[in-house]
């Protein structure tokens, strides 16, 4: 089952693209909610290349590596990764409100689909509310 979250950021598309491919700027904006964090991100942004963050609980009681490898990239424009048995697609489109950012992912069992959605939603919310407040 494929799942979808999007936001539109008012900011310029190079900043929008920047922000989510930089380490830097993900440590900023990659967390679903206040009391998480990512610690550390690396990106190598080509087909093959690897990324990976540190999210854990700001408390440090709990942690995980969200990781996988790219296979599409085509800048400002769209981002495929495997992560996983599990794939994600990320699409970037102007419109006259900003840049559109387009999530769609392989659900997962563990977690019902309306927490899997409510998560990756409020991960874009931070990474717009960001966007906009460097730009």
């Amino acid at each position: 089952m494929k799942i979808s979250v999007e936001t539109c950021v008012n900011a310029p598309m190079a900043a929008v693209w920047h922000a989510y491919t930089n380490p830097d700027d993900i440590k900023q904006w990659n967390a679903a909610s206040d009391d998480w964090h990512t610690t550390q991100a690396s990106v190598d942004l080509r087909v093959g290349g690897q990324f990976s963050s540190r999210m854990e609980a700001k408390d440090g009681s709990v942690g995980f590596d969200f990781a996988g490898t790219y296979t599409k990239v085509v800048p400002m424009q769209l981002l495929e990764y495997a992560f996983g048995d599990r794939t994600a697609l990320v699409e970037f489109s102007s419109d006259a409100q900003g840049v559109r950012v387009k999530v769609t992912f392989d659900a997962e069992t563990e977690h019902s689909v309306e927490q899997q959605q409510e998560g990756w939603q409020s991960i874009l919310n931070h990474f717009a509310k960001h966007v906009e407040s460097t730009a």
